[in-house]
């Protein structure tokens, strides 16, 4: 968690809300890349959790780079992964992976509980687009698969929501 970005809304949230997966003893919040680095270099039993989205990027690249060898560690995947990601990749199994141009055996076992899915966020993007649909011009969906995409697409349909585009790979539209 990085403080310094939070809004308002979310620095009112951290101190009124006590999420439980967030209030223990053992958690402690690396904020500093060295910090974050140090990590490598330990051998206990930890648990490294990341917000790099799809392990595209960030530091997350660097704790797999150092523990996907081992069969001891476990890549948990909480959410979507976009096609020829790696996050994708791990998610469908392939035991050779590329981080950071070097050949990596997939020795770590990796487990997806889809916790932070589509179907879940579905709720909360319709409300969002239900609120401001008086001043709604247009909703372009730009994120998730096609199927996914038109699915939502129906449901925004359903509560009048009717200017809903999803374009297509290199699209261009003028806002």
């Amino acid at each position: 968690m990085l403080p310094n970005i939070l809004d308002e809304e979310a620095h009112q949230f951290e101190k009124e809300e006590h999420h439980p997966a967030l209030e223990f003893p053992q958690l402690h919040i690396i904020e500093s890349v060295e910090e974050s680095k140090a990590l490598n270099g330990r051998h206990d039993p930890m648990v490294i959790i990341s917000a790099s989205g799809m392990a595209e990027s960030g530091r997350v690249l660097h704790h797999l780079r150092n523990n996907i060898e081992n069969p001891n560690n476990t890549i948990l995947i909480v959410g979507w992964q976009a096609p020829d990601t790696l996050g994708r990749r791990l998610e469908e199994g392939d035991k050779i992976v590329r981080i950071f141009g070097q050949v990596f055996e997939r020795r770590a076992e990796v487990v997806d509980i889809k916790a932070f899915s589509a179907h879940a966020g579905q709720d909360l993007l319709l409300e969002y687009a239900q609120s401001t649909q008086k001043t709604l011009k247009q909703l372009m969906l730009v994120h998730g698969e096609t199927d996914q995409a038109h699915a939502l697409m129906d449901k925004l349909a359903g509560v009048g929501i009717k200017n809903v585009a999803y374009p297509a790979l290199y699209d261009t539209r003028e806002l």
